[in-house]
């Protein structure tokens, strides 16, 4: 009797732990269109852009190089394969910008980093690394478009 009581004990002590565990306010349909695991992440790329080997460049080549650069990033972000894109402040590293992708494999965050511009004419280079993150962050687009006054 005292190994019945014992185990009905650890069923329901199991059972309360497991229900404690779940997200009262999961989403089955949003998980599944963010690609989200059980844990609501999911891998992206993350690459760190910095200083190119080109010191060569006009200013002429330069402008136009980063004018691509800024078209590429906006064409990216509309095929849904970019998240993020920003500068890094001053730096002892030579850091410049960084980007997310919103794709599983170094592989082709590597095709898609070479259709920068500013890379193909060596003024930036790329470090890359597979992130793990929240599924959600490609939901904070869509806000992203309405709060800009003034276009970058």
């Amino acid at each position: 009797m005292k190994y019945i009581l014992t185990l009905a004990f650890i069923i329901l002590a199991f059972g309360a732990l497991n229900a404690q565990n779940n997200n009262p306010n999961y989403d089955e349909t949003l998980a599944k269109k963010l690609s989200a695991d059980d844990y609501g992440m999911k891998k992206y790329v993350l690459v760190i852009l910095k200083t190119g080997e080109n010191k060569t460049a006009t200013q002429e080549e330069t402008t136009e190089a980063f004018r691509g650069h800024m078209e590429n990033i906006g064409k990216l972000v509309n095929e849904g394969k970019l998240i993020i894109a920003g500068p890094i402040g001053k730096n002892d590293r030579t850091y410049r910008g960084i980007y997310v992708f919103d794709v599983p494999a170094l592989e082709e965050a590597k095709k898609l980093v070479l259709t920068d511009p500013a890379v193909a004419a060596g003024l930036l280079a790329a470090e890359m690394y597979e992130w793990y993150g929240s599924a959600a962050l490609v939901e904070y687009l869509q806000a992203s478009d309405k709060i800009w006054k003034v276009k970058p």
